[in-house]
């Protein structure tokens, strides 16, 4: 059973007069589909963190990079804001140890998923919105995000590997990279796609996941490292 949502307020370092908040941010909606008695799950909490996230990072990163565009911004704030930045948020947290999932869900190791995690991280931060309002939660966001609104990496390295392969495939060939899925196999809740990426009819990277978009992601990733490696050798 999931620890009690008591002892992941005290990990937060935040009280609740009422905790059925914090609780309802940590029904994903798979448990509620086994156990409709339960109540709602964390969905709705999920939309409302969602939108206080990006409200409270694009403040922080309008406020310390003065000299930078709407462009650099909005990319500095999808990196921080997307699945991927959320859920290494949400394991510094060891948020996935409070989440509730339903049985088939839990089988297939669906806690470690970077999107439940990200969205598990969006519902406690609508559930705080609402508990503690808008100042105490961008105070609490700034500081559990601060790692990675700290590190100031060039806005480059920031670029999706799939928006950095299509900069990349057009500077090559004035054509997008054109992504292939091979196989979708297994069950509706843990189904594998596999996907290949190839520019100007040269495969370049092979990927799986667990949705289209994270097989193409992985294949992008690769991509870029066999041409980073082709760059290196040419030098």
């Amino acid at each position: 059973m999931a620890p009690a949502a008591a002892e992941l307020a005290e990990r937060l370092g935040l009280e609740f007069t009422d905790l059925s908040l914090l609780r309802q941010a940590l029904v994903h909606s798979s448990y509620t589909n086994e156990r409709p008695q339960v109540g709602p799950s964390n969905e709705r909490l999920e939309f409302l963190g969602d939108a206080v996230v990006a409200l409270v990072i694009s403040e922080w990163l309008f406020e310390h990079y003065p000299a930078e565009d709407e462009g650099a911004l909005t990319t500095r704030r999808a990196a921080i804001v997307s699945a991927a930045g959320l859920a290494g948020i949400a394991r510094r947290l060891e948020l996935g140890d409070y989440v509730r999932l339903g049985q088939g869900a839990t089988l297939a190791g669906e806690k470690a998923r970077e999107s439940i995690l990200a969205g598990s991280f969006e519902a406690v931060v609508g559930a705080l919105y609402l508990e503690h309002g808008l100042s105490r939660t961008r105070e609490w966001l700034v500081e559990v995000a601060a790692p990675e609104l700290e590190a100031s990496p060039a806005v480059q390295e920031l670029k999706a590997p799939k928006s950095r392969l299509q900069e990349l495939a057009y500077a090559q060939t004035a054509r997008p990279p054109h992504y292939r899925v091979l196989s979708a196999e297994g069950p509706h809740h843990d189904r594998l796609f596999e996907v290949e990426v190839a520019i100007g009819g040269r495969v370049l990277g092979h990927g799986s996941g667990h949705n289209r978009r994270e097989a193409e992601t992985d294949a992008a990733n690769e991509a870029l490292a066999r041409l980073e490696s082709e760059g290196s050798g040419d030098r």
